[in-house]
């Protein structure tokens, strides 16, 4: 069922989307097209985002796409002088790896933090250097085990905490000069990524990636959010009707970290 337009004031907007393939990205940017933003897609996987392009043909708005990898500093600079003058920044692209300290090497690490934690950084620094005294949004989609500390996802606890650390440190002086900066902390979301995850806590858990289903039954509510809960709660946070909040993060997690969670 389409998710109905709830009119946030986002219409004639730019948004830049990275990570905007699949999950909470792709997600978002139905969401926004159908508030009447424009559109700056990136992600690795050319084909996908051309996929998700014909979808959005039905809404009058202008959808670029930016296919490459993402993972280095002069990914990003390049992203954001193709995308130009943007009012919205949703920073989503990741790819942490699980796993626990035993099985996670440096390189594995490095590349992950390279595309999250230092992509998310600097993108952040190039939208804030074009948006000062003008005005803008950013919103990082981080991650619940920043706060819900998990030695068998000890590298996104890792990345997680310090994005959230950057989203309060400078959402706290950004409104000096327009700019509001927000965080989304999602638990697990019912996409692929997830899967992959859910799958290595199996193993960690319960010495099998089969039974990763079982591990629902330690969530309070069951299950996973879905991807359009984190999408309508990015747009929201983008929107002027959140004017007054910035650095500060919001879970989406179906009380995992309120309750400490083991997973």
């Amino acid at each position: 069922m389409e998710n109905p337009a709830v009119q946030l004031g986002l219409e004639g907007k730019v948004a830049l989307i990275t990570g905007a393939s699949q999950g909470i990205g792709h997600a978002l940017a139905k969401v926004l097209a159908e508030e009447g933003c424009h559109l700056h897609l990136a992600a690795r996987n050319g084909a996908a985002l051309e996929g998700l392009k014909a979808e959005l043909e039905r809404f009058p708005v202008s959808v670029t796409l930016h296919p490459g990898d993402l993972g280095s500093t002069e990914a990003m600079v390049a992203l954001a002088a193709a995308c130009g003058d943007v009012d919205i920044l949703i920073n989503n692209a990741g790819d942490i790896p699980a796993g626990s300290i035993e099985d996670v090497s440096d390189e594995a690490l490095r590349a992950g933090f390279e595309l999250k934690v230092f992509g998310y950084i600097t993108l952040s620094r190039e939208f804030w250097n074009r948006r000062k005294g003008k005005g803008g949004v950013i919103v990082n989609v981080i991650g619940n085990s920043g706060e819900n500390w998990d030695a068998s996802y000890f590298a996104g606890s890792t990345g997680n905490a310090a994005l959230m650390s950057f989203t309060k440190a400078i959402g706290g002086r950004s409104l000096d000069h327009g700019i509001r900066v927000v965080g989304v902390n999602p638990g697990p979301v019912d996409t692929q990524r997830m899967l992959k995850i859910m799958k290595r806590k199996a193993i960690d858990m319960l010495g099998d990636e089969s039974r990763w289903e079982e591990l629902f039954d330690k969530y309070p509510g069951k299950r996973a959010a879905t991807a359009l809960e984190v999408a309508d709660l990015c747009a929201f946070l983008a929107s002027p009707k959140a004017g007054y909040i910035t650095g500060t993060v919001v879970t989406l997690d179906g009380g995992i970290a309120a309750r400490g969670s083991v997973i």
